[in-house]
């Protein structure tokens, strides 16, 4: 079960929740199970803040907070190593307008007339997982340029 489990870490950052969960059909007991999660812990060879920032640094090129923040949760990293690995991470904001500017081009959205249009970038922004706010703050920017 050990051999298993550091084979896993080898290839990738596990949560303490995803790796419980790959090598429980190994484990004789939940016992046996928590003890080599926590001995894997203790040895820095699995850690939940590792886990967090890498996966934050690799996709927050693409995605907002709440996207970012439920993924995390998802897969069992705490609410407070959540907030922490986004306030160390990009602002909102600045990766919102990278992520509509190389979608839409720098083109002002004053300069698109139909609202069908806004209301589609709009929606983007927000399948994104950005925030309502910041998606106001970079129509309302872009249109003023």
């Amino acid at each position: 079960m050990r051999e298993r489990a550091l084979r896993l870490l080898a290839h990738r950052e596990y949560t303490r929740q995803e790796l419980s969960t790959k090598i429980a059909p190994l484990a004789e007991s939940p016992e046996q199970l928590a003890a080599l999660v926590d001995e894997l812990t203790a040895s820095d060879l699995l850690s939940d803040q590792r886990y967090a920032s890498t996966r934050i640094n690799s996709r927050a090129g693409r995605l907002g907070d709440a996207r970012l923040a439920h993924e995390l949760r998802v897969k069992g990293v705490s609410t407070e190593l959540v907030q922490a690995a986004l306030a160390a991470g990009e602002d909102e904001l600045t990766r919102a307008r990278r992520v509509w500017e190389r979608r839409f081009g720098c083109q002002p959205i004053a300069a698109v007339a139909d609202a069908t249009e806004r209301a589609r970038q709009i929606r983007f922004l927000a399948g994104r997982g950005f925030s309502a706010e910041t998606i106001r703050r970079v129509l309302h920017t872009n249109s003023e340029e």
